[in-house]
């Protein structure tokens, strides 16, 4: 038995390839004293019955980056640690069955050369001559990517834990985490049924069982095994080595040549969880029993795309339970609450796919205190409250499974744990036709149904049975006046007699400016990169309150909450549940507001002040998302219902109607307004975004990214971003559409739609170019956006649209 040393820099938990990936990555990084613990032996929880397909491309340019740097990784890892990770670049070949797939590969493809990934649509003849077997006469069509590939997973994880050994971390197998100590927001040991280890930072990286290890830490880590079944054939005469791995997502399934048969694995429409009641004890190298009754059903399907499966004997079959999250992205980076105890875990069933850099992001975010550019897509902090109730995340782990190989339609909702967070105004809303998409639990209004209209979603890549209902809405709210409730605005106050002091260091823009004014503002990080976007209204010395968005709730918090300077005495609280909000706007707004309150009304932009709507006392924030006058009316919880009536009875005469969050879409676009998490994050500055003017450079303030920014301000930018109009109401903008300027790829949409009241496609985009990026270049040139594989000529708007 290996005697454990009584402390190490860093100790990883969990001999998968994600754990070996973090311990090879770190010695990389230099770090010495890295322990790596495996309760068994390595690759004895999930990772040795993994598929082993590595694909690269997903909907997010910087996971893409790191699935790229997984496969770069694997390419070189036998050269230099002469153990070999069966790993083979032979290519993988998507089909598509039905037009609506064909649109979507179109979709993916123009999303893949955004990107700068190599992608090429064949026709299905064309398919037919890389994978000889197939059945190709019912097919519209392929995909074919050429840098993907397959690897053998325990041969991959050892080599990475050969790599991290000769680096001179210890890998220590038959060791058992049984907790953690603690002192303050820090673990100082890692406990285990062999001793005590004190370090610097954990990587928990134990798949499955990380929720169990995250309860001795009093985290919360937000995944759930989900039943993954495939089967191994015997030899199929013309299955050759080097064969390209095959997915038919019309079907479900997936293939890949394994010893010259195949590995037949699919995505049941209703998967199956496992160890609800926790994970039995001495469950290594173990799996469960093959339930053909639940495969049936794909198997069937098997036969009519490759004819010869009709005859092939199956020599295995593998029942494997895998980590997966309720949105079908991993879990990465440090949790709220420890500095130092950070994730690697939800891995989707491409583990092995993102093994290799998740493992490097994951090591470089301990060593450098930070990711290595914006990974909010899978940091633990886009989860919340929901999330906590192992019932709904069963429920919405399952679905989101279940998606898996599924058409992924634009703005399509989930339907599982509904309704979860209902605002006071939600039986009111639905009464008038509301058609709720759910943030975070929260029931929010995408659109109203009118007269005749069904109220629900009809998914669509082009315009879908929600366009003609959600342009009423955004024309009133151009003409007349719209009433949103957006009572799921994350809501914080922050008090104390340092509160102003703290902001002050947080904010970017200036926000101590006295009672009675909001202050639009990004919180940055030390690269100045926005990691926050919200306003702060200051209520008086001492206390200022601060509204973000719905899914930025627990990631503004402990982004502020770990941010105050050491000893402030300042409480940061989150009064979420406590004030619904409307927001009021509208040319007709300002009549309205004034008619429903005997208090006079404060029409200058950025002030806040209490009013009196009947009983209630409202906080009216002058401000607009969607530009028009408006305001936001946070108010008690209890009292939405008498204010919302009250707005409506005085608003019958001014044209107001009910409006939901895809006007607001439609309506910030024309505007040119920014959305956090799409337009904007932690890898962009307010410089590059067009934000500067909520920048206050011009003090000797110091703040959070404020370094940063002056380097960026002394030198070009290499990228901008731009807004663009394309003219043909056939093409539909979605987002991540690759931007040209003469005939070359200069960037991508970040966001896109319809602006109702300027009959045009809209989008805004990064524009890139290393000798940099200034309004000459921007208004010179010819530009195009490709949206599904076709080009279209398009106009840049250097200002607002509207």
């Amino acid at each position: 038995m290996t005697a454990l040393p009584s402390s190490a820099r860093a100790v990883v938990v969990g001999g998968g390839i994600v754990g070996c990936s973090t311990a090879y990555h770190l010695v990389k990084a230099g770090w010495r004293e890295v322990v790596l613990l495996e309760r068994h032996r390595l690759t004895s929880g999930t990772t040795f019955h993994a598929a082993g397909l590595v694909g690269q491309l997903r909907s997010n340019a910087n996971i893409t980056r790191l699935l790229t740097y997984s496969v770069e990784l694997y390419d070189r890892l036998e050269a230099e640690t002469g153990l070999s990770p069966g790993w083979t670049r032979n290519g993988s070949l998507r089909l598509a069955a039905t037009p609506e797939r064909m649109i979507e590969l179109k979709r993916a493809a123009t999303t893949a050369r955004s990107f700068g990934l190599e992608m090429e649509l064949l026709s299905p003849r064309e398919a037919g001559e890389l994978w000889p077997l197939l059945r190709t006469d019912d097919l519209v069509g392929a995909a074919w990517f050429p840098g993907d590939g397959q690897a053998q997973p325990s041969d991959l994880t050892q080599s990475l834990a050969k790599g991290a050994r000769d680096g001179g971390a210890r890998l220590i197998e038959g060791v058992a985490v049984t907790g953690f100590e603690t002192e303050g927001e820090r673990v100082t040991a890692v406990l285990t049924d062999q001793g005590r280890i004190a370090c610097e930072a954990v990587a928990l990286c134990a798949g499955q069982w990380s929720p169990e290890l995250g309860r001795l830490a009093g985290i919360d880590v937000p995944l759930h095994p989900v039943q993954h079944q495939y089967l191994i054939t015997e030899s199929i005469p013309g299955i050759t080595r080097g064969l390209p791995s095959l997915r038919d997502p019309d079907s479900l399934l997936y293939y890949k040549e394994e010893v010259g048969g195949l590995v037949v694995g699919g995505y049941e429409p209703e998967p199956k969880a496992w160890a609800e009641r926790g994970i039995p004890e001495g469950f290594h190298f173990s799996l469960l029993d093959f339930d053909w009754e639940q495969f049936e059903p794909l198997m069937s399907e098997a036969p009519k795309r490759i004819p010869a499966l009709e005859t092939a004997g199956v020599k295995s079959t593998v029942n494997g339970p895998e980590s997966f999250t309720p949105d079908g992205n991993f879990i990465l980076g440090d949790v709220p609450g420890l500095r130092n105890l950070y994730l690697g875990a939800g891995f989707n069933a491409f583990g092995i796919a993102s093994g290799g850099g998740a493992g490097w992001a994951l090591a470089g975010w301990i060593t450098e205190g930070q990711p290595p550019f914006d990974l909010s897509a899978v940091d633990v902090r886009r989860f919340g409250a929901p999330h906590r109730s192992r019932a709904w995340l069963r429920a919405r782990t399952l679905e989101a499974t279940g998606r898996h190989y599924l058409l992924g339609w634009p703005h399509e909702e989930y339907r599982s744990g509904r309704p979860e967070r209902r605002s006071p105004l939600y039986d009111r809303l639905a009464a008038r036709g509301a058609v709720f998409g759910e943030k975070l639990g929260w029931e929010r209004p995408n659109w109203f149904a009118g007269p005749g209209e069904e109220p629900r979603d009809i998914p669509s890549f082009g315009r879908a049975n929600w366009f003609e209902a959600v342009g009423r809405e955004h024309r009133a709210c151009r003409s007349t006046a719209a009433l949103f409730d957006q009572s799921s605005f994350a809501k914080f106050l922050l008090q104390g007699p340092d509160a102003g002091e703290a902001l002050s260091r947080l904010c970017a823009n200036r926000v101590v400016r006295g009672a009675g004014r909001v202050t639009y503002t990004q919180l940055l990080n030390e690269r100045g990169g926005i990691q926050c976007d919200l306003t702060v209204t200051q209520l008086d010395e001492q206390r200022f309150y601060i509204v973000t968005g719905t899914g930025s709730a627990l990631r503004d918090f402990d982004w502020i909450r770990r941010n105050l300077p050491a000893g402030a005495r300042a409480e940061l609280v989150d009064v979420t549940s406590a004030f619904a909000t409307l927001s009021l706007m509208g040319p007709e707004a300002p009549a309205i507001l004034q008619a429903v309150t005997e208090d006079r009304v404060d029409g200058r932009y950025g002030s806040a002040h209490e009013i009196a709507i009947g009983g209630a006392s409202v906080r009216a924030l002058r401000l607009s998302y969607v530009g028009e006058p408006g305001w936001e009316l946070h108010l008690p919880a209890e009292q939405a219902v008498a204010v919302y009536e009250r707005l409506q009875a005085a608003g019958a005469e001014h044209g107001l109607v009910d409006a939901g969050y895809r006007a607001i879409e439609s309506l910030r676009l024309e505007k040119g307004f920014l959305a956090w998490g799409s337009d904007i994050g932690p890898g962009d500055t307010p410089l590059q975004a067009g934000l500067g003017f909520a920048v206050k450079l011009e003090d000797d303030r110091a703040f959070i990214g404020r370094a940063a920014l002056e380097a960026q301000a002394a030198a070009p930018l290499d990228r901008r971003l731009a807004r663009f109009a394309l003219d043909d109401p056939a093409v539909t903008l979605l987002g991540r559409e690759t931007i040209y300027r003469d005939g070359e790829r200069v960037g991508w949409l970040t966001s896109g739609g319809w602006g109702y009241s300027l009959e045009t496609n809209l989008g805004q985009g990064y524009v890139r170019r290393p000798e940099g990026v200034d309004d000459t270049f921007l208004a010179s040139g010819d530009w195009e956006l490709e949206v599904a594989c076709e080009r279209h000529p398009c106009r840049v708007l250097l200002r607002s649209a509207a």
